[in-house]
């Protein structure tokens, strides 16, 4: 057999699949595991929400439709972010893709050429980082600092821009940690990119769920026209996981050709999904609210048990629905912890060191499961290391 293209070897898979991995085999043998290893919430969709796609399916709206996406979930995106950020982007700046990683995967293929380098946050979503190395293009991870509440810095990001610098990418509120960046940070970046002639793709995935933190985007300095470009979806907001809907909003030009991607690898996001996106941004919206009080419930319950855990210490998570707890006290490696609790606790997170480099010496603890189920896994754990 012959050898497969270079780029294959430099591709990297995801901690929390392996995790999840290593956890339904010990399941198989019959052990009790409880889940914090992966990032879904654990509410159903919307009833609501499904029905419309029900109505989509019975009506026949299951073809082929536009690569970019259909003009009324479009429109629905129009006046989404008009409400959340404050402008109307134009609707040939807006491509409904199916979930938003080919987001991730589309923005980083179309603007960034083999060498030229890509700012990230470290710890990271997997994504980035794996996309950096698979096209070959400059790794420039910057540290997030617990200092810092895990905040991307703006001075961090002003010390690595070069002039091969294309492309920063923002994810707030951010996964793994739950950070939320503040408006100055926001604001400072979205300068730095306009006077070094920066894209920046802003990873808004967690802009509905939010505790006590305003978010903000850095889209509204240039109305995504120039070099802003939002990546959003209803994944986590509307618990649709598996229904694979996102969307971009970017400059027209880079739009275009992200619609061409589109065509040729994907043809177009599933119809009847499509029905169901709009229903989901106008329709009700208290199932979401319901969701983050519980979020809200949850966050400081398992902030609470960690930090009374020995060696362990946990900052307060501001978006999202993760902890992300420093363990170097236990003087092991985070996946040595993370082994540990698995192995020994029955209780599966994952170590910090899946997200970067820098995440080296702390877990991640997805907390979607029931206060009950986390009361429980926090007593396990110390007993784990009694």
């Amino acid at each position: 057999m012959k050898e497969m293209a270079n780029g294959m070897h430099r591709i990297l898979g995801e901690g929390a699949f392996e995790y999840l991995a290593k956890a339904q085999a010990l399941e198989r043998e019959g052990k009790q595991v409880l889940h914090f290893e992966i990032g879904q919430p654990d509410f159903p969709t919307p009833e609501h929400i499904k029905e419309s796609a029900y109505d989509s399916i019975r009506d026949n709206f299951t073809g082929y439709v536009a690569a970019t996406g259909i003009l009324e979930l479009k429109e629905a995106i129009q006046e989404e972010i008009d409400y959340t950020r404050g402008f109307t982007p134009d609707l040939d700046q807006i491509l409904i893709l199916p979930g938003a990683k080919p987001g991730i995967f589309f923005t980083m293929l179309g603007l960034v050429n083999p060498g030229e380098e890509i700012i990230y946050p470290d710890p990271g979503f997997p994504t980035y980082g794996s996309v950096v190395k698979y096209l070959n293009a400059g790794d420039v991870p910057i540290a997030l600092k617990e200092e810092n509440e895990f905040r991307l810095n703006p001075e961090d990001i002003e010390s690595k821009i070069t002039s091969k610098t294309k492309l920063i990418i923002l994810n707030s509120p951010q996964n793994p940690t739950g950070s939320v960046m503040t408006q100055r940070e926001i604001d400072r970046i979205a300068e730095l990119a306009e006077k070094h002639e920066i894209y920046i793709l802003s990873d808004e995935i967690y802009s509905k769920m939010l505790y006590d933190a305003e978010f903000n985007s850095p889209s509204v300095r240039d109305e995504s026209k120039e070099r802003t470009i939002i990546l959003d979806g209803f994944s986590k907001s509307y618990s649709m996981t598996g229904w694979r809907l996102g969307y971009l909003v970017g400059p027209k030009p880079v739009i275009e050709k992200m619609g061409l991607l589109m065509i040729n690898a994907l043809s177009c996001t599933t119809s009847f999904v499509q029905k169901a996106g709009i229903t989901a941004l106008k329709g009700d919206q208290e199932p979401l609210f319901e969701m983050m009080r519980q979020f809200r419930i949850r966050r400081d319950a398992i902030v609470k048990g960690l930090n009374s855990i020995p060696n362990f210490s946990c900052l307060t998570p501001e978006g999202a629905f993760y902890t992300f707890p420093n363990i170097k006290k236990t003087d092991m490696t985070s996946r040595d912890v993370a082994d540990h609790l698995l192995y020994e606790a029955g209780v599966c997170c994952l170590p910090g060191s899946s997200f970067g480099p820098s995440g080296e010496g702390y877990i991640r603890f997805s907390y979607a499961t029931s206060v009950e189920i986390i009361n429980e896994a926090v007593q396990k754990i110390k007993e784990s290391f009694s």
